[in-house]
């Protein structure tokens, strides 16, 4: 048999032992990687990218159980195959518990361990296997391509085609501008209810009063000016996915009617009396702690273990460090695509300035700096096309100047309420200019509702 592209990680404190088991691996045609401690485990995890791992539980620094978290961690699917003492099996079964393939009792017998290697190596095939026909259905139906090799964002996709095998509601966490949406979709692409509507809507940017009527539809004549009946999302979405953007920002008076709608599947129009029956997988997304708004009384609870069966945070840019340059090239490819322009490279001091930078915006940000780099550039992408020096905090030398005119006048409760909302105004300006006066954009990066940012401009005077 032909050695794996992926080697086995073999963890064992015994030279001999190791040494016996080391054989008896290659022997039959597998390339092994040894470690001693959790240490040395962790670190051949990082750099081997092992397809299967095979540890003692009892280790002299550290245990097999951290090496099977880290493992797990690393990779969520990746086999581990423990190994422990006779009279230890309830450890075994401890380890089996916490995700561990199966165990072995030393004295090991080598044509015992072939065969469980096998087994774990055949089952890490058929899975890699059903995952890569997944991604060429989901290409076929049309998902969106995830783009990155960050080991943060595998584990997310590897979570991803878990739960698209299921109907389970999955909540999506992150920051805004990470791509929630763009998951959404290719969780729906993935699953069985490719083939209906995906129907998306975003809580935060509709007005309170209308949304209950967005979600749920309404009847003629249910209120003034509702000349027709007229379709919710949940009744566009049957037998497809609904996927509700922004969920932190429901308002706690429609979150019961929500939590019915998704528990019983049915519910009622506005100003109808007809229970509705709905066949819909719920996806929702939100880029606030939901468990901070739970204790702080903003979002109910119950609600809240309701969508979170299946919780996946995806990691913002800045965790990709390396996905930067290959992000920043797809969006060029593409800009310069859909510009009709010569294709441009980015020059290695483009390349620099991008890594360096923060992206705060993340992904979405990416996508428009390289947007505009492209309409810049007549050649080659250079750091002066990026335009990233905008973002750089205010020099030293201006804060006198901003103190100098400040009203430090009334109590410290006034001068206080005067200090932040002197903040406020400037982070709101500086953040429309960022994102060049699109409203909707520059509340995603402030982190805030639309209606909230809309009120901000008004109480501040800003056009």
């Amino acid at each position: 048999m032909a050695a794996l592209d992926h080697p086995i990680l073999l963890v064992e404190d015994k030279d001999s032992l190791r040494t016996m088991l080391r054989l008896t691996i290659e022997g039959a045609g597998h390339t092994v990687v040894e470690a001693r401690d959790q240490a040395e485990a962790c670190q051949a995890l990082e750099q081997s990218r092992p397809g299967l791992v095979l540890t003692d539980l009892r280790l002299p620094n550290g245990d097999g159980f951290g090496v099977l978290r880290a493992a797990k961690e690393f990779d969520p699917e990746l086999p581990v195959i423990v190994m422990t003492a006779y009279g230890s099996i309830q450890d075994a079964v401890a380890a089996m518990k916490e995700g561990a393939l199966d165990f072995l009792a030393k004295p090991v017998d080598p044509d015992h361990l072939n065969l469980m290697v096998e087994r774990a190596l055949a089952g890490r095939r058929l899975l890699s296997e059903y995952i890569l026909l997944k991604e060429e259905l989901g290409s076929r139906r049309g998902a969106p391509v995830i783009i990155g090799e960050a080991p943060a964002l595998k584990r997310v996709i590897a979570t991803l085609q878990r739960a698209a095998g299921t109907d389970a509601t999955v909540l999506l966490e992150g920051e805004s501008g990470t791509g929630k949406e763009l998951f959404a979709r290719a969780l729906h692409a993935l699953s069985e209810r490719s083939e209906g509507p995906f129907v998306a809507i975003n809580c935060a940017a509709i007005p309170d009063t209308l949304l209950e009527t967005e979600l749920f539809g309404h009847e003629k004549g249910s209120f003034t000016g509702a000349v027709a009946r007229k379709l919710g999302k949940f009744e566009m979405a049957h037998k497809g996915t609904l996927f509700l953007d922004e969920i932190g920002d429901l308002p706690l008076g429609l979150q019961a009617k929500i939590l019915r709608a998704l528990e019983e599947r049915r519910f009622e129009r506005v100003g109808g009396t007809a229970l509705l029956h709905v066949d819909v997988r719920i996806i929702a997304a939100t880029n606030k702690g939901l468990r901070a708004s739970v204790a702080a009384k903003q979002f109910r609870e119950d609600l809240y273990f309701r969508l979170s069966v299946f919780p996946i945070t995806i990691p913002p840019l800045r965790d990709r460090p390396d996905d930067i340059p290959i992000l920043a090239r797809h969006f060029v490819e593409r800009f310069c695509r859909d510009m009709k322009k010569k294709a441009v490279m980015l020059s290695p001091s483009a390349i620099d300035e991008l890594q360096k930078y923060p992206w705060p915006g993340n992904v979405r940000e990416l996508q428009n700096s390289m947007e505009r780099a492209v309409i810049l550039a007549d050649g080659d992408i250079h750091a002066r096309h990026l335009n990233l020096s905008f973002h750089a905090p205010l020099q030293a030398t201006e804060a006198p100047n901003t103190w100098a005119t400040f009203d430090f006048s009334g109590s410290l409760t006034d001068v206080s309420r005067r200090a932040q909302g002197e903040a406020e105004r400037r982070k709101i300006e500086q953040t429309l200019k960022e994102a060049g006066g699109n409203k909707g954009r520059a509340s995603e990066l402030l982190g805030v509702s639309y209606k909230t940012l809309l009120m901000k401009l008004k109480d501040y005077g800003i056009e």
